[in-house]
């Protein structure tokens, strides 16, 4: 764990504007997503007030069925809606941080506070060159160690390129 400061996230979050889907560009995986493609993350608004967090993805290969775990987010820091806890399985829960954050709401940056784990996130399935360099450089400004991400194929030309899981 590289530890560090406080995780320092984004000063605002428009949650209308965040849910929907997103296409995970890269990643820190955790066991649930190492190998996986075509990975996408859906929130949704529940009406107690609590988010639906969707993950899809095809296990290993484009050739496999499209598979789905879900899981539920809530907002812990509601100054910012930055900070979220999120739990998949029971009893686990982990830290969701907000920390880049595009205005038009096009792409994402979600770190966890041990900076073992990273997400960078994106409307459409892929971001240019330049965009990810950026992103990339955003992560080591916030401790993380942007050379443990790997790129998540979005498309199957991607498998087996450089740089991708």
């Amino acid at each position: 764990m590289r530890g560090g400061p406080p995780l320092e996230t984004v000063d605002r979050v428009d949650l209308e504007r965040y849910m929907g889907q997103w296409y995970v560009i890269a990643n820190i995986p955790y066991f649930g997503e190492r190998g996986n493609v075509a990975g996408r993350a859906i929130y949704r608004m529940r009406d107690d007030g609590r988010i639906d967090d969707i993950y899809r993805y095809r296990d290993g290969s484009f050739d496999a069925p499209e598979e789905e775990m879900t899981g539920v987010a809530w907002v812990v820091d509601e100054e910012t809606n930055a900070e979220w806890k999120v739990q998949f399985y029971w009893p686990i829960r982990f830290g969701y941080y907000i920390i880049g954050l595009d205005e038009d709401y096009q792409w994402t940056v979600v770190g966890h506070p041990s900076r073992e784990y990273a997400w960078i996130m994106a409307r459409e399935p892929v971001v240019s060159d330049e965009r990810y360099e950026a992103l990339l450089a955003l992560l080591e400004a916030r401790g993380f160690d942007s050379s443990q991400l790997q790129k998540v194929p979005q498309r199957p030309e991607q498998v087996g390129q450089r740089g991708f899981q």
